[in-house]
């Protein structure tokens, strides 16, 4: 394992102006659910990057159930999934146009995920397709990125079949989320019914997949793998398994894109089990590549790990309740100082401040409102 080195949706999208105290000003975006809740779409806010101040939320774009969303490399554009079920044969992916100084957004048009429930939408680096993966039609969708920032019709879909040990969550594939190693070669898709880590192949000139050799690895059955995080280093992922409140730690292979497993670890404080108001349901890496957070739901809190530098295996250093119900998504600045916690069910993002030196979190007291918050993103600052 080669010396690891530092690094890596709460997307910042920064105001065009050009005066010196706006330097350190960003957008954050707010991803949400709008079905039974007092939210009408996706939501924005300022972000001070010296103070971690957030300003109040502002009403964004108003569209159905956008769950997750992810930001344009070119920052001119945001996709938003219309998390759609109940029936539903096929969910949507929303392309906006974002506003440089309000923040506000313009739809630009609408395509069909492929699936019922898209949970997850990715941007390549290059910035010229959509990832999608669908919960509950247990597929996933590659959507063009036309110039004007408008999504063309699907190159490629793939839908996942078989099932897992839990009758209630895993009777059939549930495909959670799709990520792309760094060199743009290889697509990675936990899938929580399945209780693997599905590996495509990726042609980033055609927008298509096909299966790696290996297709898959497979975590512990009952695990319900949810979303995963690159280290910085290109030699590192790790997957949080919202099922079972773990984490596994893989050595990537970025020629073959193998993942190996070196580890699973609770995400609960020690002396804690497993209950069945649990789950996880993010993970972060680090920009310094030192640390790795991840969510528990239920429990309420956010586990800070310290990742060793030469065997890439985590070590538990804290478990900071998160201060509201539900964490259903965070993410860090990008410059590592602060870390912002979503709340689905008490409609609050909270700041916390990150200790650099042993990765734990300090509430800042600064929070707002955003109604059924289920995700953040930031952008980097240009």
């Amino acid at each position: 394992m080669k010396i690891l080195c530092g690094f890596f949706c709460i997307t910042l999208a920064l105001s065009h102006s050009t005066g010196a105290a706006d330097m350190n000003q960003a957008f954050v975006f707010f991803g949400t659910y709008t079905v039974g809740t007092q939210s009408h779409g996706i939501y924005v806010s300022r972000f001070n990057a010296d103070t971690g101040r957030l300003s109040a939320p502002e009403l964004a774009a108003e569209t159905a159930n956008p769950s997750f969303i992810a930001i344009h490399p070119n920052q001119r554009f945001l996709y938003a999934v219309g998390e759609l079920g109940g029936g539903a044969k096929s969910g949507a992916v929303n392309a906006f146009a974002i506003n440089p100084v309000t923040g506000k957004l313009t739809p630009l048009n609408q395509q069909s995920s492929g699936g019922a429930g898209p949970c997850y939408v990715g941007v390549d680096d290059a910035g010229r397709y959509a990832l999608v993966a669908n919960y509950g039609g247990g597929s996933v969708t590659v959507l063009p990125i036309v110039p004007d920032g408008t999504l063309g019709t699907a190159t490629a879909f793939m839908q996942h079949s078989g099932s897992s040990v839990n009758p209630q969550r895993q009777k059939g594939p549930h495909a959670h989320s799709i990520f792309l190693d760094a060199a743009n070669r290889f697509a990675f898709v936990p899938d929580l019914g399945l209780d693997k880590v599905l590996s495509y192949r990726f042609d980033s000139a055609k927008g298509t997949l096909a299966p790696n050799d290996p297709p898959f690895v497979a975590v512990a059955p009952g695990s319900g793998p949810r979303h995963l995080a690159f280290h910085p280093n290109g030699q590192l992922a790790y997957v949080v398994n919202e099922m079972a409140c773990t984490i596994t730690a893989f050595d990537y292979n970025a020629e073959r894109g193998a993942l190996t497993e070196l580890q699973t670890i609770s995400t609960l404080p020690k002396g804690a089990t497993v209950q069945p108001s649990y789950s996880c349901a993010e993970v972060r890496v680090h920009p310094s590549g030192n640390f790795l957070y991840a969510s528990n739901r239920g429990h309420n809190s956010i586990t800070v790990f310290a990742i060793d530098r030469n065997s890439g295996k985590l070590t538990y250093v804290d478990n900071q309740p998160s201060q509201g119900k539900t964490p259903r998504n965070f993410n860090l600045d990008p410059t590592g100082a602060f870390l912002l916690a979503a709340h689905q069910n008490s409609d609050n993002v909270v700041v916390f401040r990150v200790n650099p030196a042993d990765g734990k979190l300090t509430p800042t007291g600064q929070q707002i409102k955003v109604d059924a918050c289920v995700c953040v993103k930031f952008m980097p600052t240009k």
